[in-house]
């Protein structure tokens, strides 16, 4: 029996109380009945809260500490040897085993949202872990921008995710123009096209919210993305109907907003789910894993009627995308994206392909030094 089984199920908790495996289980269940055999000492905990100094775990929605993390979780920058990289350290909604306030092990994941990290050199930072549902929030004011929505789907899908797009506001929009709202659903209709479920919820209101509660059953886990100030913190507070999470006004002029939540942090809901707030997210990488024909079977279907297997959609005769698109059936600034999204995939994905040919050298290469140094000084 794991211990005080019923607190763990109430953070997303997956195996069941008896701990015996099931004919039905995942893959990844049964990793995690492998990785717990080889720690009978430890206990389950959820990482509910991230930062540069450390984690903080729960073993239950009510009781959270911080734990002190594996060596190789900690390297300074430029180590090398046993370092693992940014997205195999630990994030929010990992689940670690725990012997007394050290963690031991970190458990497989079954999801994943990630994006690249920011500079020159190709890393992949980790959004979230363990993941059912992804609420890609927007905002029907001058935060709404269904190109922005298309790059957030493209990363949330890499990670075997279900999006649903969240259009807040909708009380403000509806104000300033009664047609806003419908016509910004409209402007997403490929997306409702491709099986992604889009909401309009005024986010300050407890009923209009009720329409996520399809996601927000017990046991799910789900993470709420977008950019500052798309109401995200809002949405946290009205689903656990207290004002956790500080708020504040976008500016005016441009409707961007501050940075009111500082790091990602795992927050059980009255319902028994659990959702992950996250600061907002300017810049959004691609990490080279993602699969733009799913995100874009429209475009990819007219592609294929194209006269030319290889079209390149400029110019060529019987080119089904440029006469689409002509026609009003397909948005150009869609598919502008389309274009635009594909070469950064492409070009992640080949960067990618660089680091871990060279993370292959370097292991070859060191295991024929640490040879040499075998026959040479007889160690074994």
């Amino acid at each position: 029996m794991i211990p005080a089984f019923d607190a763990l199920q109430a953070i997303g908790w997956p195996l069941p109380a008896d701990g015996t495996g099931q004919a039905d289980e995942t893959a990844t269940q049964a990793q995690w009945r492998t990785v717990m055999a080889a720690h009978p000492d430890a206990r389950p905990a959820r990482v509910i809260e991230q930062h540069r100094s450390g984690y903080v775990v729960a073993d239950g929605p009510e009781h959270s500490f911080r734990v002190e993390s594996l060596p190789e979780w900690q390297r300074p920058p430029g180590y090398r040897k046993g370092t693992v990289t940014i997205d195999q350290r630990p994030g929010v909604g990992d689940w670690l085993l725990i012997e007394g306030r050290k963690a031991v092990a970190l458990l497989p994941r079954r999801s994943t949202i990630k994006r690249g990290a920011a500079g020159e050199h190709y890393q992949q930072q980790l959004i979230a872990a363990n993941v059912d549902t992804v609420f890609v929030v927007c905002g029907l004011d001058d935060d709404f921008n269904p190109r922005r929505i298309e790059r957030y789907l493209l990363l949330v899908r890499g990670g075997g995710v279900e999006p649903v797009v969240v259009l807040t506001k909708a009380d403000q929009a509806a104000a300033a123009d009664a047609d806003a709202v419908p016509g910004a659903v409209a402007a997403l209709v490929e997306l409702a096209a491709q099986g992604v479920a889009v909401r309009a919820v005024n986010a300050k209101d407890p009923d209009s919210v009720r329409a996520l509660d399809e996601w927000l059953g017990p046991g799910c886990t789900a993470v709420l993305i977008g950019s500052s100030g798309a109401g995200k913190s809002t949405l946290t507070n009205t689903m656990l109907g207290i004002e956790k999470m500080k708020t504040s006004a976008v500016r005016e002029h441009d409707s961007r907003g501050r940075h009111t939540t500082t790091h990602r942090a795992l927050i059980p809901l009255p319902s028994g789910a659990c959702l992950i707030d996250t600061p907002g997210m300017r810049e959004l990488k691609p990490t080279g894993e993602e699969d733009v024909a799913e995100n874009f079977s429209d475009v990819e279907a007219l592609a294929e009627q194209c006269r030319f297997r290889d079209c390149k959609h400029q110019k060529e005769p019987g080119c089904a995308v440029r006469e689409a698109i002509e026609g009003g059936k397909l948005d150009p600034q869609r598919f502008a994206n389309y274009l635009k999204l594909s070469d950064e995939v492409a070009g992640a994905a080949n960067r990618l392909a660089h680091r871990r040919a060279q993370k292959a050298e370097e292991k070859v290469v060191g295991k024929a030094l640490n040879k040499r140094l075998d026959e040479k000084y007889g160690r074994h």
